[in-house]
């Protein structure tokens, strides 16, 4: 790998020798790869040794082509790099109550899917991704990953300045020059340059600057990037900490992690994670908490449409604890919100480009209730609301593919495919055949038989 000379002489003098030839060495190495188990969802779907700081994180001895395990489609877990799995430790050690929690740069999901497995029992995340696909992208994971708590917005850092206070932890995984990636992505070693590296430090602290105000006093902040230079990393925490007023917060680790430390002469309580020393790719993270009293901005409920009484009865027996929940009308759809959140949720609708919200149950046609596949990914699924077809992996695999089904030998209605006791989707079983009724832009490209 051949890397820019400027690149080598800054990172040289940062790491020095010893830490910079090792790292040097193990960009000529193969990139591990690591999963996140799903544990909500119950599956312990591939095995491999465990991710020290995250505890339902697993190293694999290989890469399999993820395509092919329908238990990937299913959401029973996520490919997610070690390095970055760290932000559990900033979680555990601080968050010890029920929150309001923004991941502003989402996209494509791992961090998120992450928060809503680590946040504790009755927090709401709000993940955001600015760019349209890649927005699209962050949905589907977050539906996958079957958590009813969830919102995806797809909004400007700037757009959330109505949302005053109104956030207890925000998450800024922000666009960085990508140094921690040259392993895994030729395209950042090639586009590599000071005039960029200056560029994402001042578009970092721009969009510090327009979240500042959402995260209330005494809220909680996760700062982090996937490169190493200074400039993005301890001197834009510095800059957080002087200028917006936050603490650094130290996060407890263990010495045989081989976390760095700062690399200035501040000396922050910040984490950098550099192939050659740790298990993973590039990663920078620090913890902080802004000045000020706690306290939280309080929001009236918007108005919500009645919901017909048959069809209120119906779905709530399509989940497991239906009274924590409202169930709205929302143009043709039946959405189930968590109770403690349901205002909360409103008024992000109002106020923001929502792409997914909590539960979506059912869309309503011609007074008939159309189950809908976040439903049948969600955890909140009652086991018992629709008949299960259990299929081998060929069956499984053209089910994703979309093709049709044939049950002929199950009742006439609406179906719940499952692999491996894991819910693929619905169909809509006629008879004759079976409609697939899973997502067409979500649908395996390539022919399962290649696969």
């Amino acid at each position: 790998m051949e890397l820019n000379a400027e690149f080598v002489e800054r990172t040289r003098a940062l790491f020095g020798e010893e830490m910079y030839d090792r790292f040097v060495k193990a960009l000529e190495e193969e990139p591990v790869t690591s999963v996140r188990h799903n544990v909500k969802k119950g599956y312990a779907a591939l095995h491999g040794e465990q991710v020290p700081w995250a505890a339902d994180g697993r190293y694999l001895a290989e890469r399999p082509v993820f395509t092919a395990d329908p238990l990937f489609h299913a959401g029973c877990y996520y490919v997610q790099e070690a390095s970055s799995m760290f932000i559990e430790q900033a979680v555990r050690q601080y968050v010890t109550s029920p929150v309001r929690a923004l991941d502003l740069c989402a996209a494509p999901g791992g961090k998120s899917t992450h928060l809503l497995s680590l946040l504790p029992q009755g927090s709401m995340l709000v993940s955001n991704e600015p760019m349209p696909l890649r927005a699209l992208v962050l949905a589907e994971n977050v539906v996958k990953w079957g958590n009813a708590s969830a919102v995806v917005t797809k909004n400007e850092p700037a757009d959330f300045a109505p949302l005053r206070n109104f956030f207890d932890f925000v998450l800024v995984d922000a666009p960085c020059s990508g140094e921690g990636m040259f392993r895994k992505d030729s395209f950042a070693v090639e586009q590599w340059s000071v005039a960029n590296v200056r560029q994402c430090a001042r578009k970092q602290r721009e969009i510090l600057s327009d979240i500042w105000d959402s995260l209330r006093p005494g809220g909680l902040m996760v700062y982090s990037t996937c490169t190493f230079n200074r400039e993005e990393n301890e001197d834009c925490v510095e800059w957080i900490a002087e200028t917006l007023g936050a603490e650094v917060l130290n996060v407890e680790t263990e010495e045989g992690w081989n976390i760095v430390g700062s690399l200035t002469t501040k000396g922050l309580p910040v984490f950098r994670f550099v192939p050659g020393r740790t298990r993973g790719e590039g990663l920078f993270m620090a913890l902080l908490r802004k000045d000020g009293d706690a306290g939280i901005s309080q929001h009236r409920m918007p108005r919500m449409k009645a919901v017909d009484a048959k069809m209120l009865r119906e779905v709530s027996k399509w989940i497991r604890q239906p009274a924590g929940f409202d169930i709205v009308m929302q143009g043709e759809t039946l959405v189930a919100m968590p109770k403690e959140h349901t205002a909360a949720m409103l008024l992000m609708q109002q106020k923001l480009k929502v792409l997914h919200c909590a539960l979506p149950l059912a869309d309503v046609k011609n007074g008939k209730l159309l189950p809908l596949h976040a439903l049948a990914m969600s955890a909140e699924l009652e086991p018992s609301a629709f008949k299960s077809v259990e299929v081998e992996r060929e069956s499984a695999l053209s089910y994703l593919h979309r093709e049709a089904m044939h049950f002929e030998k199950e009742p006439v209605g609406y179906l719940l495919v499952t692999y491996n006791g894991a819910p693929l989707g619905f169909v809509k079983n006629i008879g004759n055949r079976a409609n697939n009724l899973y997502p067409a832009e979500w649908r395996i490209r390539k022919n399962p038989l290649e696969l």
